[in-house]
């Protein structure tokens, strides 16, 4: 399967997300910008890893939320526990489809329909340590300046190029 598509001309979508997905993190990005979060997807971390969305809140708290779809997805996917180390506040994010009890309870839960979401559980605070939070927090304002800039050179192609 492809992961990026070299026909798509919008820098922010990578291709890699299921429409189901990317109807979850829609969801759930209303919320979280209506509880007045900075939200960014798809941050690559320290780690190696990738979280689905991470977000900034006025207070500089951390959260990332892990994306499931279905009971397989996250009975497959083991590297959820490692998010830890890069947020104050670990929560998962599904549909309707998806039996709720199968999330961890040290976890924080959301419920989403494309259209909004609920947040069903609230998630343990596990803050980070002050050189981690800058860390991730300059990851975070660099990756999204960068991604801002993509966007605006996408949207602004001088005539001819």
């Amino acid at each position: 399967m492809t992961i990026l598509s070299v026909y798509n001309n919008n820098p922010l979508i990578d291709g890699r997300q299921s429409e189901r997905a990317m109807l979850v993190r829609r969801g759930v990005q209303v919320l979280l910008r209506e509880m007045r979060h900075a939200v960014l997807p798809e941050l690559p971390l320290a780690s190696g890893r990738r979280a689905d969305l991470i977000s900034l809140n006025e207070k500089g708290e951390i959260w990332i939320i892990e994306i499931k779809t279905s009971i397989e997805d996250f009975r497959v996917d083991r590297k959820w526990p490692e998010y830890r180390t890069h947020c104050d506040r670990l929560y998962f994010a599904t549909h309707k489809d998806v039996p709720l009890d199968i999330f961890p309870e040290d976890c924080g839960l959301f419920l989403s329909d494309g259209y909004g979401a609920h947040l069903l559980r609230d998630a343990p605070e596990h803050r980070l340590a002050p050189a981690t939070r800058k860390s991730v927090t300059l990851n975070f304002s660099r990756t999204a300046a960068g991604r801002l800039l993509a966007a605006e050179w996408a949207a602004t192609k001088p005539s001819g190029v």
